[in-house]
């Protein structure tokens, strides 16, 4: 048994991206979608090293030593980090370059180093180089004259060790050694494509192709290394200052001065000399665990342009179209939402229904006001287009965008900016607490049975973002409902969120942080007191997170009570499964498929009348203690029988499910019987249900505004 009760949070999530590292290297997933999840796990490590990574050495340098919960020091938790990390790390590139990079070759697809090139591929790449690469570069020297300059964060920079030609003691030339080069891979695609045959697709890194024409970059110096770096920036929003100052604008100065953040790592080529390594470790001030050496590209992260860039289906996952929901089809939207609750489960059913129920509230002229909040928005928001046109059709419409999601902010401050200047009322937020709640609100006057007229509310409620990109990726559930409570409660919650005003006892939803964490822990106390009075009791619950201490040592009691729980847990869970006298009666499950697990799903048994509520929250202090979140029943019998549905698939998940082990460590999952893949299970039910309908096309479901 493991000494302490908790598995550290950090170490948990690096368990989470090992289990994405594994489908990466799965020879029986196609070749780009393995690519796929090599660029995933990669983007994946680079966020975890800008912000919880960097979180450690923040406590390390403010002079932390006291433990946390699960018993260690800030110290010993970026060690074991480290130690972790390079193992993954290793992995990652001996799948690269010792098995995907050569089944790629056997396809025709072939990544060439700047001396396998032919003459053609090399007249080809030295026109590239020199019309659309050389003017882009500025050398800059390393010496007494020249401050070090700044690496910026994620972005792969050339150091060159120079030599010069033929210099003399009489030369007015300062003699630099050191020269450093940033790539503009931002400008320039990572993977440069050189002309091919069909069927045949080529590429050489950028920074071989500019390793290639270094010597016409360093004239009069001969070129002795030319070595490949990355540096990783702490990049956690600083909002420190005056709280009466406007939200919006101290957010987009700390967007902009997240590039400066202190370094928290240094990826680089084996191949980088000594004395240089040296020179940077001292300069970035970083410590031997910070620094990753590897023999292939450094970074990974960006083939994910090769994934995008060939064109061979069957090297990729078989498309899985949307499938309708049948409710929704062939009628006027509100009128199947007043005929009965709608569940909708994407990406398995077209998130073009949420963008449907949108565009219908702006055009509608019976619709008098329209209220949401945005957490992640892209650019080309389908929603946020829907909110402009409703503001011209003259609604009354509010929105709260939340501008601290990380690494969306730029996206929500461009929107809320957009949503303001067209005349909607835009507010973000309450001091202090992240909005991560999904809720729409749409009031729409309409007749009522004795002549007269009534507002009747349109409710819709979700586990994920209001995002149509994400939405193709993440796995999530969302509510349609006019029942009046949920009604009464989305006021009484957008009037909290707007205004000076006291959020109150809600029929049906559950909020954080003022309830939840209690609500929870009341639920699971209540079903250790039915194991121990002998009636049916259990737990399930699916989650991205589960680190809150209280809401863990709830769960260890009720599974020493008797209480049968079952955990489908994507990312970090500090709780310790299958601990003898601890822990004996809880199961913890992990599954990563080619879709992100991202819906939040709660039952409790009830004494055999089971309660199933959705939720945007994950049982983490963050969202119990520090976010506005909900969570809402289901309340239409069907509806609740499909949820379970879905959990029983994915409990009986053979194929891409993991059983995570008392040390925090997954292992595949015993086959019993005929093998089981549950993400492709429900798509195949979710598109039995969607044949009493007929198919649509998602793209009719918002044109123009």
């Amino acid at each position: 048994m493991q000494t302490e009760p908790l598995v550290n949070r950090e170490l948990s999530w690096l368990e989470f991206n090992a289990r994405v590292l594994e489908e990466a290297v799965d020879p029986s997933v196609p070749l780009l979608e393995r690519l796929k999840f090599l660029a995933i796990f990669s983007s994946n490590l680079d966020e975890f090293f800008m912000v919880r990574y960097a979180g450690t050495w923040r406590q390390i340098d403010a002079g932390v030593t006291t433990t946390g919960p699960d018993g260690l020091a800030p110290r010993k938790v970026l060690d074991a980090i480290s130690r972790r990390v390079h193992t993954l790390v290793a992995e990652q590139h001996r799948a690269y370059l010792g098995s995907i990079v050569p089944e790629l070759r056997t396809v025709g697809v072939r990544i060439f180093r700047a001396d396998e090139l032919d003459a053609s591929h090399r007249a080809a790449l030295d026109t590239i180089v020199e019309r659309e690469i050389l003017p882009l570069l500025t050398p800059m020297a390393i010496d007494p004259g020249h401050p070090f300059p700044y690496l910026a964060n994620r972005a792969v920079c050339l150091v060159a060790e120079l030599e010069p030609l033929g210099a003399t003691a009489k030369d007015a030339l300062p003699q630099a050694k050191v020269c450093v080069l940033h790539i503009p891979a931002g400008v320039v695609p990572r993977f440069i494509r050189l002309p091919a045959a069909d069927n045949q697709h080529h590429f050489v890194l950028l920074e071989d192709a500019i390793r290639s024409r270094a010597a016409r970059l360093f004239t009069g110096y001969r070129v002795v290394s030319c070595t490949a770096i990355r540096v990783t920036r702490d990049a956690e929003l600083d909002l420190a200052g005056d709280p009466a100052e406007d939200l919006l604008s101290t957010i987009e100065d700390a967007v902009r001065n997240r590039r400066m953040g202190a370094a928290v790592r240094l990826q680089y080529e084996r191949g980088l000399p000594a004395s240089i390594l040296a020179s940077l470790t001292h300069e970035l001030e970083l410590d031997p665990a910070d620094l990753y050496p590897s023999d292939g590209p450094t970074g990974l992260t960006d083939v994910i342009q090769l994934y995008s860039a060939i064109n061979l289906p069957e090297l990729r996952d078989p498309p899985w179209p949307p499938s309708p929901e049948p409710a929704l089809e062939g009628v006027d939207i509100f009128a199947a939402i007043c005929a009965g609750d709608v569940l909708v489960h994407h990406p398995y059913q077209d998130f073009g229904y949420v963008q449907r129920f949108l565009q219908a509230a702006a055009e509608d002229p019976d619709v008098l006001a329209i209220k949401m909040t945005l957490y992640r928005v892209s650019g080309d928001s389908p929603i946020g287009q829907a909110l402009e046109h409703a503001v011209r059709m003259g609604k009354e419409v509010a929105v709260l965008v939340e501008l601290r999601a990380r690494f969306s902010e730029e996206a929500n401050i461009a929107w809320a900016r957009r949503l303001e200047a067209q005349g909607a009322h835009v507010v973000y937020g309450i001091g202090g607490y992240k909005t991560h709640c999904k809720a729409t609100l749409v009031v729409r006057r309409e007749k009522d049975p004795n002549g007269g007229t009534l507002l009747r509310r349109y409710c819709h409620l979700g586990t994920g973002n209001y995002n149509h990109q994400s939405a193709r990726l993440y796995t999530d559930l969302g509510l349609f409902t006019c029942r009046p409570g949920f009604g009464d409660d989305l006021t009484h919650l957008f009037n909290m969120l707007t205004g000076y005003v006291r959020p109150p006892q809600f029929q049906y939803l559950v909020l954080a942080p003022t309830q939840m964490c209690e609500w929870v822990i009341a639920a699971v106390r209540r079903e250790a007191v039915a194991a121990r009075e002998g009636r049916p009791a259990g737990v399930i619950a699916k989650l991205n997170a589960l680190a809150d201490p209280r809401v863990i040592r709830e769960l260890y009691a009720a599974s020493q009570a008797g209480v049968r729980i079952q955990l489908i847990i994507r990312g970090i869970c500090c709780l310790r499964p299958g601990v003898p006298g601890l822990s004996d009666n809880i199961q913890v499950r992990r599954i990563v498929d080619r879709y992100l697990e991202h819906a939040r799903v709660f039952r409790f048994e009830c004494g055999g009348e089971p309660e199933f509520y959705l939720s945007s929250a994950d049982w983490m202090p963050r969202n119990l203690n520090g976010r506005i979140e909900v969570a809402f029943p289901l309340l239409d019998p069907a509806q609740r029988a499909r949820v379970q549905e879905m959990l029983d698939v994915q409990l009986a998940d053979t194929e891409k499910a993991r059983e995570v082990q008392p040390d925090g460590s997954s292992q595949r999952v015993q086959v019993v019987g005929a093998p089981l893949r549950s993400q492709q299970h429900l798509m195949e039910l979710t598109r039995a249900r969607g044949r009493t309908a007929p198919s649509q096309d998602p793209d009719r479901f918002f044109e123009g505004g």
